[in-house]
Order: C-alpha cells, then structure tokens, then sequence
C-alpha cells in the first residue's frame, strides 16, 4: 500500500518559520509530482504548492509566492514545504499528496489537478 508520511508541523508565532516533510512508504516519488495542500476547520482544502519531482518545476498559489518553498531531497525521495514568514491565516491541517506526471505535457502543465495518494495531515498553528 502506498502511504506518505509528514512531519514537521507545531505551533509558532507570527513571523515564524517551519519546515514540513513528506516521505513515501512503499513508493518512490521518481517522476511523480508531490503537492501541499491545506485546510482550516470549516473551509474548504486549499492547493498551496506542488513540485515535479523528477526535474524540479516548482508551482505556488499566490498566497505564499516569496514566502513557502517546496523543495525535493532525490537521495532521501523526500519533499519539503519550507515556510517563512509565517501568518495566522496560513493556520491550517497541511497535506501532502502524490501522483504521476501528466506524460508529455510541461511547463504549468507537467502535474496534474488531482492527486491519487495523501497524507494524514500535519497540523501548523500561527499565533499573532
């Protein structure tokens, strides 16, 4: 069974930074595109960033452009969300998921929308 592992969550303030981590079990992320997602109580999931694992291509919303950073680790086929800045609207259960790339395509369109496997969540708490 495919399963991805986060850690890295917790409580800061205002201005804070945290890095969160995304490994898969039973799964090599290779060629596959590896994307956070967000979620506060009561709104719904927020895409925040996906990256191509195989070469790098990164996306963000807008929301966290110059502030987040998703990165990949080839030797230890893991992703990470590095967040700076941090504010209390980015408060929120955060997820990872995982899927193919979109063959042939590149560019904006090298991942796909949806995602096949994700994480259990990771809970990221901003305080003002």
């Amino acid at each position: 069974r495919v399963q991805l592992v986060e850690s890295g969550g917790g409580s800061v303030q205002a201005g804070g930074s945290l890095r969160l981590s995304c490994a898969p079990s039973g799964y090599t992320f290779s060629e596959s595109c590896v994307g956070w997602f967000r979620q506060a109580p009561g709104k719904e999931r927020e895409w925040v960033a996906t990256i191509f694992f195989g070469g790098g291509t990164t996306f963000y919303t807008d929301a966290v452009k110059g502030r987040f950073t998703i990165s990949r680790d080839l030797a230890k086929n893991t992703v990470y969300l590095q967040m700076n800045s941090l504010k209390p609207e980015d408060t929120a259960m955060y997820y990872c998921a995982a899927d193919s790339r979109v063959h042939g395509a590149w560019g904006a369109n090298i991942c796909p929308h949806e995602f096949k496997y994700w994480a259990e969540g990771t809970q990221v708490t901003v305080s003002s």
